[in-house]
């Protein structure tokens, strides 16, 4: 069954029809962001939990119920703490580099499956921890799992889309990370109330379901036409995948350019020193900044820490779980709004419009931090709550821009030639600024105090600048005509036609 719509590839129009074949395979790959929002959410929540710190982090759990002369802003610094949730992003970086060979080599989906395998190992290991060691060998494996899927889920969904709603399906993967960062929360605020203390081996083994759907789901799914076409000679077999996935017979048209588009790939032999040329000098730019500037909006403070920083202000275990459940609801509720804002506002609208709320929301919460919460005491319930809606502005204005935006803006401005080489620098800035920000911020918190909302605030100053000047808009742009915005920009155009003669310049040839 298929729903009769035309399909049409940027400007060119090829026969087919959105399969239900096509949806649920994507829906099975989607789910890899299921994995990756879970984690999020869990480890805010299980480091929050008195016996998960009390098993693991004794000194950490003594600070927080024992001395009363420690700030506030304190009782969590402990850099073997950090080294839970962060230990998982420098492993999940190492492994994102095997898992672009295997991806290359061998398809996308074997990637697919042994992320999901890996991570399901990570999830037993890390609910049946009796020491330390076990709980950060299997965050090391949940890494693992994160670097194989994160890298090949979105490569998958992008290969079977038809292209017309390409990013309509890649923020299926988004959609997918909410769910899972969602129903973390949901079964943390469930499993925090167990009395037998051990809730959280609940939590953290729960990981493993979504891994199990998405590793044993993928074993029947089909191979990407794209990826068919890179490793056999005799494109039969992609031409019956495609015809499959698109719901039709007549699909040459799309087979020639796939095909086309494979060899052209396969000449390119050195990307990154391509991407190292002039002329590529906004988009070298683009794949480093704007994934560091999604990081350093402050949003992993937030997820990951977000039950902590409610601990931090005087509420208890339920309290801050659930704070985490409603915070995480309203960032799921404005992604899903971006799908709907995203073609017909624009990107840039979009990023000034979540820049303000979320520059507002972080100077109003440092602001009654720093008034209200001093070293040692809490909160009024009042001005909990107040910060709970001000955190949830914060994390709405994430959701409809910086949030799903830092994906879909490098997902559409790369060339082919370089799109491989530019869209591994976008993953690898991600999971760095990640790991780092994992790794800093409980320290941070304990040196800064309230000023930690007031030094994010800044740099969404520098980024809504960044966006205002140097990123154009990319609206109804198709993506082979993607070089005229660079070359039609005050600042970009310097570095794409410097270099070209009178000639090429008149008629635009990049």
């Amino acid at each position: 069954m298929a729903v009769g719509v035309a399909i049409k590839s940027d400007g060119k129009e090829y026969n087919g029809k959105i399969t239900w074949f096509v949806l649920l395979s994507c829906m099975i790959a989607a789910s890899g962001g299921i994995i990756f929002g879970y984690d999020v959410g869990v480890s805010g929540g299980v480091t929050s939990m008195d016996p998960f710190l009390s098993k693991f982090f004794p000194g950490v759990y003594k600070k927080m119920k024992g001395d009363v002369k420690i700030s506030n802003y304190c009782k969590f610094d402990s850099q073997l703490l950090t080294s839970f949730t962060s230990s998982l992003y420098i492993a999940g970086l190492i492994a994102s580099f095997f898992a672009a060979m295997v991806t290359r080599d061998y398809g996308r989906k074997p990637s697919i499956i042994i992320g999901g395998l890996a991570y399901m190992a990570g999830a037993a290991l890390g609910g049946a921890a009796i020491n330390i060691y076990m709980l950060i060998i299997g965050r090391v494996l949940l890494g693992v799992g994160l670097g194989f899927t994160n890298q090949s889920v979105p490569l998958y969904l992008s290969e079977m889309a038809p292209s017309k709603y390409r990013g309509a399906f890649n923020v299926a993967f988004q959609i997918c990370v909410s769910i899972g960062y969602n129903s973390a929360t949901l079964i943390n605020y469930g499993t925090v109330n167990i009395k037998a203390g051990y809730g959280w081996r609940i939590s953290l083994a729960m990981a493993g379901v979504p891994a199990a759907v998405l590793a044993f789901g993928a074993l029947f799914l089909p191979e990407t036409p794209n990826s068919l076409i890179q490793h056999c000679e005799d494109h039969e077999k992609a031409k019956k995948v495609l015809q499959k996935i698109r719901g039709t017979d007549d699909v040459q048209s799309e087979l020639d350019d796939l095909i086309e588009a494979s060899l052209a790939s396969k000449a390119i032999k050195h990307p990154f020193r391509n991407l190292m040329q002039r002329k590529y000098r906004p988009q070298l730019v683009m794949s480093v900044a704007i994934p560091f500037f999604q990081q350093i909006t402050g949003i992993n403070v937030i997820s990951f820490y977000a039950p902590i920083l409610f601990l931090t202000m005087g509420s208890g275990e339920s309290a801050s779980l659930l704070s985490a459940m409603v915070t995480g609801a309203v960032g799921s509720t404005f992604t899903l709004l971006t799908v709907v804002l995203v073609d017909r506002l624009g990107r840039r609208p979009l990023f000034h419009i979540g820049g303000i709320q979320m520059l507002v929301s972080q100077l109003l919460i440092g602001g009654l931090m720093a008034a209200q919460l001093g070293d040692q005491g809490g909160l009024s319930k009042g001005y909990a709550l107040a910060i709970l809606i001000l955190i949830c502005v914060y994390i709405s204005g994430f959701g409809l821009s910086w949030g799903p935006l830092g994906w879909v803006v490098t997902s559409e401005i790369f060339p082919l030639e370089i799109r491989s080489a530019a869209q591994s620098i976008v993953v690898a800035v991600n999971l760095i600024l990640t790991f780092i920000i994992a790794q800093v911020f409980l320290a941070m918190l304990c040196h800064l105090k309230s000023g930690i909302f007031f030094f994010f605030a800044a740099w969404v100053v520098l980024m809504s600048i960044f966006v205002y000047f140097l990123l154009p808009e990319t609206k109804g742009i198709p993506i082979e005509k993607m070089e005229k915005i660079w070359g039609e920009h005050f600042f970009w155009k310097r570095f794409i036609y410097d270099d070209l003669s009178p000639e090429e310049r008149k008629i635009g040839v990049a």
